[in-house]
């Protein structure tokens, strides 16, 4: 397994965001499933996913495909937010060294989206 992956399923087990931190490239780039605009930069990218970790807490969250490809990954994952069934991917290019370049998320179906979003949205408030 690729060194950055296999950091990414660590962090992802014990939400240790000091390990995350470690993980996000200075010039890294976030995708939101709901905001229209790449999120730059170490900061913003930790931030974005910290907010992530805390809504998909206690969800079910689980990672049922993976899919790699040189220094790419796509997960595929699914959970249930209040109630909703979501279903999504998540699309991580790593450097040479094994941190995060890229990170992309989407999401399906509509009614999963609308509920991260305001999710998100409240986790964001807070940070």
């Amino acid at each position: 397994m690729h060194t950055g992956l296999a950091a990414w399923h660590r962090y992802m087990q014990t939400g240790d965001t000091a390990l995350l931190a470690e993980l996000i490239a200075p010039n890294a780039v976030f995708h939101s499933p709901v905001v229209h605009t790449p999120q730059e930069g170490h900061a913003k990218v930790l931030m974005y996913l910290t907010a992530a970790g805390q809504v998909f807490d206690d969800t079910e969250f689980t990672y049922v495909r993976e899919l790699v490809d040189g220094h790419e990954a796509l997960l595929e994952f699914t959970a249930k937010v209040d109630g909703i069934h979501v279903n999504g991917i998540d699309l991580i290019r790593f450097d040479l060294e094994g941190k995060i370049m890229d990170f992309k998320v989407m999401v399906r179906p509509l009614k999963a989206v609308n509920k991260l979003w305001e999710m998100m949205a409240a986790a964001l408030q807070k940070t």
